[in-house]
């Protein structure tokens, strides 16, 4: 297969990780527009030859077919499509499944924001249209609701939604000052990159868009994956908060958090403590005591809200690739 000779200035790079897709990867690379410099389609040691039926059946001098040698997971075969693009010197690398759910056409709204400096990484929300939301089943509902919540925590991006839409474009400029070799190589990928796209105070855009269900099989088990989701969220959550208001900086809201989370303890715990006693002794809790538990639960609250609303505040507004000119 041929590779694109040339890399023109803003040059857009579209990555296609592919794995077990080989009933689909064909047709989604032929979709891809001619706003678009270089196809790069990693085959993630796929087991029927998803590469290998694009290396033979598409002729098309744009794309580059890279071959894992092992099975590294989505987000590996994304860090291995990003590495090209850089290599390739390309401005907006956008991420686009195998599978057949996510139309090509929606390229050029994605790089938009990308090419015009008003966004830093784009992503597609499938729960912008209320035509599309009242016909998801409600168990896929109540899971992304939750995982957006989870992921709004642990990113700092409190206004995105639908964190592991797999549709995404991405600067350059970020992909130059991120570890891509500490991004989750798993089914974590998207919800990791936006935390770390978080620490490079990146602008992220959530792009309406439709998805397409047919008939392909899922590689996510969700059993399997939520537990380790909920666990990964919790670690960047804490990681970021120490990153964050800690460690790079160090003001009011650092001192809400503090003081909020120790009033919250110390009430609960010695709220507890004296019920319990009280209880065993089959005795009241002294007005006093009950007064402080009570004012220590307030100002706790009062305290962690106050740092949630700075904590949405600082969603970044200028593009980093602006920052970086």
């Amino acid at each position: 297969m041929g590779k694109a000779a040339t890399t023109a200035t803003r040059a857009v790079a579209v990555v296609v990780p592919a794995f077990r897709a080989s009933h689909s990867v064909v047709d989604v690379v032929r979709g891809i527009g001619a706003d678009v410099d270089h196809i790069l389609v990693v085959d993630d040691a796929c087991p029927d030859g998803s590469g290998r039926r694009v290396d033979e059946e598409v002729d098309d001098p744009r794309v580059e077919v890279i071959f894992n040698p092992v099975n590294l997971g989505v987000g590996g075969a994304m860090v291995a499509g990003y590495r090209r693009a850089m290599d390739l010197g390309v401005t907006v690398c956008v991420k686009l499944d195998a599978d057949g759910q996510m139309d090509p056409a929606l390229i050029p709204r994605f790089i938009a924001p990308l090419l015009a400096g008003e966004a830093d990484y784009v992503k597609g929300n499938r729960f912008f249209h209320m035509r599309d939301v009242v016909e998801m089943p409600g168990l896929r509902l109540l899971g992304n609701a939750a995982l957006s919540f989870l992921s709004k925590l642990s990113t700092g991006y409190w206004h995105a939604f639908d964190p592991t839409n797999g549709f995404t474009a991405i600067h350059a400029a970020c992909l130059e000052n991120i570890e891509l070799e500490k991004i989750d190589q798993r089914f974590f990928f998207e919800s990791d990159l936006l935390f770390r796209l978080h620490l490079i105070d990146a602008v992220v855009m959530d792009l309406p868009m439709r998805a397409t269900y047919a008939d392909e099989t899922s590689n996510l088990s969700p059993m399997r994956e939520i537990p380790r989701f909920a666990v990964s969220h919790t670690r960047n959550f804490l990681k970021r908060i120490f990153y964050e208001y800690y460690l790079r900086d160090f003001n009011l809201a650092s001192l809400q958090l503090l003081g909020g989370s120790l009033l919250l303890l110390f009430g609960a715990v010695y709220g507890a403590t004296i019920w319990i006693t009280n209880l065993a002794r089959a005795a009241e809790s002294p007005p006093g005591t009950v007064g402080v538990v009570t004012m220590a639960m307030i100002l706790g609250f009062v305290f962690i809200q106050g740092f949630v609303a700075f904590d949405y505040a600082r969603i970044p507004q200028r593009p980093l690739q602006r920052r970086l000119q």
